[in-house]
Protein backbone atom coordinates (compact mmCIF):
# COMPACT_ATOMS: atom_id res chain seq x y z
CA UNK A 1 0.00 0.00 0.00
CA UNK A 2 1.25 3.87 -0.70
CA UNK A 3 1.92 5.23 2.76
CA UNK A 4 0.50 8.59 2.94
CA UNK A 5 1.67 11.05 5.82
CA UNK A 6 -0.03 14.40 6.81
CA UNK A 7 -0.39 16.33 9.67
CA UNK A 8 -2.21 19.50 11.28
CA UNK A 9 -0.25 22.40 13.10
CA UNK A 10 -2.20 23.63 16.53
CA UNK A 11 -2.05 27.46 16.21
CA UNK A 12 -5.27 27.92 16.07
CA UNK A 13 -8.90 26.52 16.08
CA UNK A 14 -9.82 24.07 12.73
CA UNK A 15 -11.58 25.42 10.38
CA UNK A 16 -13.96 24.61 7.64
CA UNK A 17 -11.49 24.96 5.41
CA UNK A 18 -8.88 22.27 7.28
CA UNK A 19 -12.05 19.93 6.88
CA UNK A 20 -13.49 19.73 3.64
CA UNK A 21 -10.00 20.53 2.25
CA UNK A 22 -8.49 17.82 4.27
CA UNK A 23 -9.32 15.99 6.92
CA UNK A 24 -12.89 14.49 5.00
CA UNK A 25 -10.75 13.01 2.76
CA UNK A 26 -8.93 11.59 5.41
CA UNK A 27 -11.22 9.81 7.08
CA UNK A 28 -13.57 8.95 3.87
CA UNK A 29 -10.95 7.76 1.58
CA UNK A 30 -6.99 7.72 2.34
CA UNK A 31 -7.21 5.56 5.56
CA UNK A 32 -8.92 2.97 3.62
CA UNK A 33 -6.92 2.95 0.43
CA UNK A 34 -3.18 3.87 1.97
CA UNK A 35 -1.17 2.96 5.33
CA UNK A 36 -1.98 6.81 6.45
CA UNK A 37 -0.40 8.56 9.12
CA UNK A 38 -2.00 11.88 11.10
CA UNK A 39 -0.15 13.68 12.93
CA UNK A 40 -0.34 16.64 15.26
CA UNK A 41 2.43 18.79 14.02
CA UNK A 42 3.09 20.87 17.55
CA UNK A 43 7.01 21.27 17.05
CA UNK A 44 5.60 23.38 14.14
CA UNK A 45 3.88 25.87 16.38
CA UNK A 46 6.92 26.92 18.16
CA UNK A 47 8.09 28.82 15.30
CA UNK A 48 6.36 31.86 16.20
CA UNK A 49 5.74 33.78 19.91
CA UNK A 50 3.00 31.37 21.41
CA UNK A 51 1.68 30.55 24.34
CA UNK A 52 2.64 27.10 26.03
CA UNK A 53 -0.66 26.43 27.52
CA UNK A 54 -2.67 27.31 24.62
CA UNK A 55 -0.80 24.84 22.68
CA UNK A 56 -1.10 22.04 24.82
CA UNK A 57 -4.80 22.65 24.69
CA UNK A 58 -5.06 23.40 21.18
CA UNK A 59 -3.04 20.19 20.43
CA UNK A 60 -5.30 17.98 22.50
CA UNK A 61 -8.16 19.51 20.53
CA UNK A 62 -6.64 18.95 17.17
CA UNK A 63 -6.09 15.40 17.78
CA UNK A 64 -9.45 14.87 19.20
CA UNK A 65 -11.22 16.22 16.10
CA UNK A 66 -9.31 14.53 14.28
CA UNK A 67 -11.02 11.51 15.64
CA UNK A 68 -14.24 13.14 15.52
CA UNK A 69 -13.74 13.28 11.54
CA UNK A 70 -13.78 10.24 11.61
CA UNK A 71 -10.19 8.74 11.69
CA UNK A 72 -10.05 5.27 12.75
CA UNK A 73 -7.00 4.08 14.76
CA UNK A 74 -7.50 0.52 14.01
CA UNK A 75 -6.98 1.80 9.99
CA UNK A 76 -4.50 5.00 10.60
CA UNK A 77 -1.91 5.96 13.14
CA UNK A 78 -2.79 9.24 14.72
CA UNK A 79 -0.14 10.70 16.79
CA UNK A 80 1.18 13.98 18.35
CA UNK A 81 4.64 14.92 16.48
CA UNK A 82 6.36 15.75 19.73
CA UNK A 83 5.98 12.49 21.11
CA UNK A 84 8.14 10.79 18.49
CA UNK A 85 11.79 11.86 18.92
CA UNK A 86 12.50 10.42 15.43
CA UNK A 87 11.55 13.68 13.97
CA UNK A 88 13.60 16.12 15.64
CA UNK A 89 16.53 13.43 15.13
CA UNK A 90 15.87 13.22 11.53
CA UNK A 91 15.78 16.86 11.18
CA UNK A 92 19.00 17.91 12.08
CA UNK A 93 20.72 15.42 9.40
CA UNK A 94 18.30 16.77 6.66
CA UNK A 95 19.78 20.22 7.72
CA UNK A 96 22.93 19.23 6.97
CA UNK A 97 21.85 18.57 3.37
CA UNK A 98 19.63 21.53 2.82
CA UNK A 99 20.86 25.48 1.60
CA UNK A 100 20.32 28.84 3.33
CA UNK A 101 19.39 29.57 -0.16
CA UNK A 102 16.49 26.95 -0.45
CA UNK A 103 15.32 28.26 2.95
CA UNK A 104 14.82 31.62 2.40
CA UNK A 105 13.63 31.27 -0.90
CA UNK A 106 9.95 29.65 0.85
CA UNK A 107 7.53 31.79 0.31
CA UNK A 108 5.94 31.11 3.97
CA UNK A 109 8.95 32.26 5.80
CA UNK A 110 9.30 35.30 3.29
CA UNK A 111 5.57 36.30 4.22
CA UNK A 112 5.84 35.17 8.38
CA UNK A 113 8.92 37.10 8.65
CA UNK A 114 7.81 40.25 7.02
CA UNK A 115 5.03 40.01 8.98
CA UNK A 116 6.94 39.80 12.24
CA UNK A 117 8.93 42.32 11.29
CA UNK A 118 6.33 44.87 10.82
CA UNK A 119 5.37 44.16 14.82
CA UNK A 120 8.84 44.97 15.56
CA UNK A 121 9.62 41.47 16.61
CA UNK A 122 12.01 39.00 16.06
CA UNK A 123 12.18 36.36 13.55
CA UNK A 124 13.26 32.78 14.96
CA UNK A 125 15.51 30.48 13.32
CA UNK A 126 12.88 28.24 13.56
CA UNK A 127 10.96 29.68 11.28
CA UNK A 128 13.67 29.56 8.66
CA UNK A 129 14.57 26.15 9.16
CA UNK A 130 11.08 24.45 9.71
CA UNK A 131 10.48 23.22 6.57
CA UNK A 132 13.11 20.95 6.61
CA UNK A 133 11.34 19.81 10.23
CA UNK A 134 8.50 19.41 7.74
CA UNK A 135 10.66 17.30 5.47
CA UNK A 136 11.71 15.43 8.22
CA UNK A 137 8.07 14.20 9.27
CA UNK A 138 7.16 13.24 5.46
CA UNK A 139 10.65 11.24 4.49
CA UNK A 140 11.37 9.56 8.07
CA UNK A 141 7.77 7.10 7.01
CA UNK A 142 8.78 6.82 3.13
CA UNK A 143 5.54 8.56 2.98
CA UNK A 144 4.53 8.46 -1.15
CA UNK A 145 2.05 10.52 -1.33
CA UNK A 146 1.43 14.16 0.99
CA UNK A 147 -2.55 15.35 0.44
CA UNK A 148 -1.86 19.32 0.67
CA UNK A 149 -3.16 22.55 -0.05
CA UNK A 150 -1.80 24.81 -2.48
CA UNK A 151 0.11 26.84 -0.23
CA UNK A 152 2.18 23.81 1.13
CA UNK A 153 3.51 22.04 -2.41
CA UNK A 154 6.57 24.25 -2.04
CA UNK A 155 6.98 22.57 1.80
CA UNK A 156 6.41 19.17 -0.47
CA UNK A 157 8.87 19.78 -3.43
CA UNK A 158 11.67 20.71 -0.74
CA UNK A 159 10.93 17.57 0.75
CA UNK A 160 11.44 15.74 -2.43
CA UNK A 161 14.50 17.72 -3.66
CA UNK A 162 16.45 16.67 -0.19
CA UNK A 163 15.20 12.89 -0.51
CA UNK A 164 17.03 13.38 -3.79
CA UNK A 165 20.06 14.98 -3.00
CA UNK A 166 20.61 12.72 0.31
CA UNK A 167 19.93 9.50 -2.42
CA UNK A 168 22.74 10.26 -4.58
CA UNK A 169 25.59 11.94 -2.05
CA UNK A 170 25.16 9.03 0.28
CA UNK A 171 23.11 6.50 -0.85
CA UNK A 172 19.15 5.40 -1.73
CA UNK A 173 17.55 5.58 1.82
CA UNK A 174 14.63 7.88 1.47
CA UNK A 175 11.45 7.38 -0.74
CA UNK A 176 10.78 10.83 -3.18
CA UNK A 177 7.02 11.70 -2.08
CA UNK A 178 4.82 13.93 -4.12
CA UNK A 179 2.08 16.48 -3.46
CA UNK A 180 -1.39 15.02 -3.71
CA UNK A 181 -4.30 17.99 -4.12
CA UNK A 182 -7.64 16.87 -3.30
CA UNK A 183 -10.90 18.60 -5.96
CA UNK A 184 -13.37 20.73 -5.10
CA UNK A 185 -13.02 23.22 -1.99
CA UNK A 186 -9.18 22.33 -1.78
CA UNK A 187 -9.12 25.72 -0.58
CA UNK A 188 -11.57 27.05 0.66
CA UNK A 189 -11.55 31.12 1.33
CA UNK A 190 -12.23 33.68 3.85
CA UNK A 191 -15.89 34.65 3.50
CA UNK A 192 -14.87 38.07 4.55
CA UNK A 193 -12.01 38.52 2.23
CA UNK A 194 -12.35 35.67 -0.61
CA UNK A 195 -8.36 36.51 -1.78
CA UNK A 196 -7.71 34.69 1.23
CA UNK A 197 -7.61 31.39 2.51
CA UNK A 198 -9.54 30.43 5.58
CA UNK A 199 -6.78 29.96 8.10
CA UNK A 200 -7.09 29.17 11.52
CA UNK A 201 -4.52 31.25 13.13
CA UNK A 202 -5.72 34.30 11.51
CA UNK A 203 -6.67 37.39 13.90
CA UNK A 204 -10.48 38.43 12.85
CA UNK A 205 -12.97 35.17 13.07
CA UNK A 206 -15.74 36.72 11.45
CA UNK A 207 -14.75 35.12 7.81
CA UNK A 208 -13.76 31.56 9.31
CA UNK A 209 -16.39 28.83 10.25
CA UNK A 210 -14.72 27.07 13.10
CA UNK A 211 -15.58 23.41 13.43
CA UNK A 212 -16.63 23.96 16.76
CA UNK A 213 -18.96 27.03 15.94
CA UNK A 214 -22.23 26.71 17.42
CA UNK A 215 -25.09 26.57 14.28
CA UNK A 216 -26.02 30.16 14.54
CA UNK A 217 -22.56 31.29 14.87
CA UNK A 218 -22.16 29.22 11.31
CA UNK A 219 -25.30 30.49 10.01
CA UNK A 220 -24.31 34.19 11.08
CA UNK A 221 -21.11 34.10 9.53
CA UNK A 222 -22.28 32.57 5.97
CA UNK A 223 -25.33 35.19 5.92
CA UNK A 224 -22.35 37.95 6.30
CA UNK A 225 -20.17 36.27 3.63
CA UNK A 226 -18.85 39.00 1.17
CA UNK A 227 -20.36 38.76 -2.32
CA UNK A 228 -19.69 40.41 -5.28
CA UNK A 229 -21.35 43.08 -7.81
CA UNK A 230 -23.42 42.21 -9.51
CA UNK A 231 -27.09 40.38 -9.04
CA UNK A 232 -26.31 37.15 -11.48
CA UNK A 233 -25.60 34.09 -9.41
CA UNK A 234 -22.46 32.63 -11.72
CA UNK A 235 -19.16 30.68 -11.04
CA UNK A 236 -16.61 32.58 -11.80
CA UNK A 237 -13.44 31.94 -9.21
CA UNK A 238 -11.41 35.12 -11.49
CA UNK A 239 -14.00 37.85 -11.77
CA UNK A 240 -16.65 36.80 -9.06
CA UNK A 241 -14.49 34.99 -5.56
CA UNK A 242 -16.88 35.64 -3.11
CA UNK A 243 -19.62 33.51 -4.81
CA UNK A 244 -17.66 31.03 -6.29
CA UNK A 245 -16.27 30.34 -2.65
CA UNK A 246 -19.93 30.20 -1.31
CA UNK A 247 -20.76 28.06 -4.16
CA UNK A 248 -17.74 25.60 -3.94
CA UNK A 249 -18.74 25.34 0.23
CA UNK A 250 -21.87 24.25 -0.97
CA UNK A 251 -20.55 21.74 -3.65
CA UNK A 252 -18.29 20.45 -1.35
CA UNK A 253 -21.09 20.30 1.54
CA UNK A 254 -23.43 18.17 -0.78
CA UNK A 255 -21.76 16.59 -3.13
CA UNK A 256 -22.34 18.89 -6.42
CA UNK A 257 -20.98 20.72 -8.81
CA UNK A 258 -20.42 24.75 -8.22
CA UNK A 259 -20.80 25.64 -12.10
CA UNK A 260 -24.16 24.00 -11.97
CA UNK A 261 -25.41 25.22 -8.65
CA UNK A 262 -25.46 28.21 -9.68
CA UNK A 263 -27.63 28.05 -12.60
CA UNK A 264 -29.76 26.96 -9.34
CA UNK A 265 -30.51 30.38 -7.83
CA UNK A 266 -31.42 33.51 -8.51
CA UNK A 267 -30.49 35.08 -5.26
CA UNK A 268 -27.57 35.93 -3.03
CA UNK A 269 -29.21 35.68 -0.47
CA UNK A 270 -31.06 32.26 -0.81
CA UNK A 271 -27.20 30.68 -1.96
CA UNK A 272 -26.25 32.04 1.60
CA UNK A 273 -29.25 30.67 3.44
CA UNK A 274 -28.80 26.95 1.63
CA UNK A 275 -24.98 27.23 2.52
CA UNK A 276 -24.93 27.92 5.82
CA UNK A 277 -27.77 25.00 6.76
CA UNK A 278 -25.58 22.87 4.41
CA UNK A 279 -22.40 23.22 6.84
CA UNK A 280 -24.38 23.25 9.73
CA UNK A 281 -25.13 19.84 8.98
CA UNK A 282 -21.67 19.05 7.70
CA UNK A 283 -20.32 19.68 10.67
CA UNK A 284 -23.04 18.12 12.86
CA UNK A 285 -21.88 14.66 13.13
CA UNK A 286 -18.20 15.59 13.87
CA UNK A 287 -19.70 17.81 16.80
CA UNK A 288 -21.37 15.48 18.55
CA UNK A 289 -18.53 13.05 18.01
CA UNK A 290 -16.21 15.42 19.61
CA UNK A 291 -18.37 15.91 22.87
CA UNK A 292 -18.37 12.12 23.18
CA UNK A 293 -14.61 11.75 23.04
CA UNK A 294 -14.46 15.13 25.43
CA UNK A 295 -16.51 13.17 27.82
CA UNK A 296 -13.66 10.24 27.56
CA UNK A 297 -10.24 11.79 27.56
CA UNK A 298 -8.34 9.02 28.68
CA UNK A 299 -9.38 7.30 25.23
CA UNK A 300 -8.20 10.23 23.15
CA UNK A 301 -4.64 10.15 25.52
CA UNK A 302 -4.93 6.22 24.71
CA UNK A 303 -5.05 6.29 20.97
CA UNK A 304 -2.33 8.98 21.17
CA UNK A 305 0.43 7.08 23.24
CA UNK A 306 -0.16 3.93 20.64
CA UNK A 307 -0.08 5.99 17.17
CA UNK A 308 3.06 7.47 18.68
CA UNK A 309 4.27 4.01 19.51
CA UNK A 310 3.20 2.63 16.26
CA UNK A 311 4.93 5.79 14.10
CA UNK A 312 8.42 5.63 16.40
CA UNK A 313 8.59 1.53 15.23
CA UNK A 314 8.20 3.01 11.36
CA UNK A 315 10.37 5.57 11.22
CA UNK A 316 13.17 4.61 13.55
CA UNK A 317 14.42 2.05 10.27
CA UNK A 318 14.76 5.19 8.23
CA UNK A 319 16.42 7.23 11.06
CA UNK A 320 19.06 4.60 11.58
CA UNK A 321 19.61 4.42 7.91
CA UNK A 322 20.37 8.14 7.14
CA UNK A 323 22.87 8.36 10.30
CA UNK A 324 24.79 5.59 9.16
CA UNK A 325 24.65 6.95 5.22
CA UNK A 326 25.10 10.01 5.95
CA UNK A 327 28.52 9.02 8.24
CA UNK A 328 27.63 9.16 12.02
CA UNK A 329 28.92 5.92 13.99
CA UNK A 330 26.44 3.44 14.92
CA UNK A 331 26.53 3.26 18.80
CA UNK A 332 26.70 0.41 21.02
CA UNK A 333 28.35 -1.70 18.01
CA UNK A 334 31.80 -3.17 17.10
CA UNK A 335 33.04 -1.06 14.34
CA UNK A 336 36.27 -2.50 11.92
CA UNK A 337 38.72 0.59 11.67
CA UNK A 338 39.49 1.63 7.85
CA UNK A 339 42.61 -0.36 6.63
CA UNK A 340 44.19 -1.31 10.35
CA UNK A 341 42.25 -4.35 11.08
CA UNK A 342 41.72 -3.67 15.32
CA UNK A 343 38.16 -3.38 16.23
CA UNK A 344 36.45 -0.87 18.18
CA UNK A 345 33.78 -1.22 20.95
CA UNK A 346 31.77 1.77 21.31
Amino acid sequence: MTRVFSGVKPTGHLTLGNYLGAMRRWAAVDQHEADALFCVVDLHALTVDHDPARVRRLSRQSATLLLAAGLDPELCTVFVQSHVDEHALLSYVLECVATDGEMRRMIQYKEKAARERQRGGSVRLSLLTYPVLMAADILAYGAGEVPVGDDQRQHVELARDLAVRFNQRYGHTFVVPRATRPGVAARVMNLQDPASKMGKSDDVGAGIVYLLDEPDVVRKKVMRAVTDSGQEVVYDRETRPGLANLLEILAACTGGDPELLSGAYTSYGALKKDTAEAVVEVLRPLQERHKELCADPGSVEGVLRAGAERARGMARPTVDAAYRAIGLLPAGVEEETAGAGSVVTV
